[in-house]
């Protein structure tokens, strides 16, 4: 615990493979917690002969714990149990928002 950045309260890290996830518990300024979850996939790089790592970061407030809690649980028991989960699990609270119409392929 003695290498946590200066507002990190908690690290705990996933091998899995190639790839490592990193769920870090940050604070803000104003002491509020998040969560950063990073995925780090080792690689190696031909043109110098060398391995580096890639890496993606997720940050995760204390406004969105619940959203996110339930669409992750509803996926998951999509792929164990093939339910098609509730759409309203994924409702914004019938706000319009500029990423009603957003498709992950277009990303």
């Amino acid at each position: 615990m003695e290498n946590l950045e200066k507002n990190e309260v908690l690290s705990r890290a996933v091998r899995a493979g190639k790839r490592t996830y990193f769920f870090d518990v940050k604070t803000t300024k104003n002491e509020e917690k998040y969560l950063t979850i990073t995925e780090s996939k080792r690689k190696f790089d031909a043109d110098n002969g060398s391995f580096f790592y890639e890496k993606h970061k997720l940050f995760l407030y204390k406004e969105d714990f619940t959203k996110f809690q339930n669409a992750l649980g509803a996926v998951l028991d999509f792929i164990e149990t093939g339910k098609v989960p509730d759409d309203s699990l994924f409702d914004n609270g019938g706000a319009k928002d500029d990423f009603d119409d957003l498709n992950f392929g277009d990303l």
